[in-house]
């Protein structure tokens, strides 16, 4: 190996030890059904306080994966598959889903979401070094959570699997 040579591929080792990966934080809230807009600009311009908050709760997840896009998809199935505590398979499509495909070339796709039903937005931003992931859900009705970053309306969920 020449000296040129070298020095090429230490350039390039450190440009791809110095190129910028990006990370992806998700935040899941849950709306407060008795937040009140008119009492929070009375009394604090606008912002939500300790006895009048905006959420009830968050969750929230990080991905330590580099992650190269975020995919919206719009009512579509979320396949759950387990065994039953008899040890029998089961497989079901959970329908009416928004799933948000977090793409990667180091893993497969990571995918999380809620029904439909329980949506109340979604936002997505990009920064230079990583993606932050925001879902508020409404509080309409019951859901359960049965892995992170999933979030299943109680008329969605398969009956079969509720004891």
């Amino acid at each position: 190996m020449t000296i040129d040579q070298l020095i090429i591929s230490i350039k390039l080792v450190l440009l791809l030890y110095n190129y910028p990966s990006m990370k992806c934080k998700i935040h899941f809230y849950l709306l407060n059904e008795h937040f009140s807009i008119e009492h929070a600009e009375a009394h604090y311009n606008g912002e939500e306080s300790e006895m009048n908050p905006k959420h009830e709760w968050e969750d929230e997840l990080a991905l330590t994966n580099e992650v190269d896009e975020v995919i919206q998809h719009e009512n579509a199935s979320y396949p759950i598959q387990g065994n039953m505590p008899n040890g029998e398979a089961f497989h079901f499509d959970i329908p009416k889903m928004r799933l948000l495909e977090i793409t990667s070339k180091e893993i497969p796709s990571t995918f999380i979401g809620c029904s439909e039903s329980i949506l109340e937005n979604v936002e997505v931003i990009k920064t230079d070094s990583e993606f932050i992931i925001k879902v508020t859900l409404k509080e309409l009705e019951p859901m359960s959570n049965p892995i992170p970053g999933i979030y299943i309306a109680a008329q969605e969920f398969p009956k079969e699997l509720i004891f």
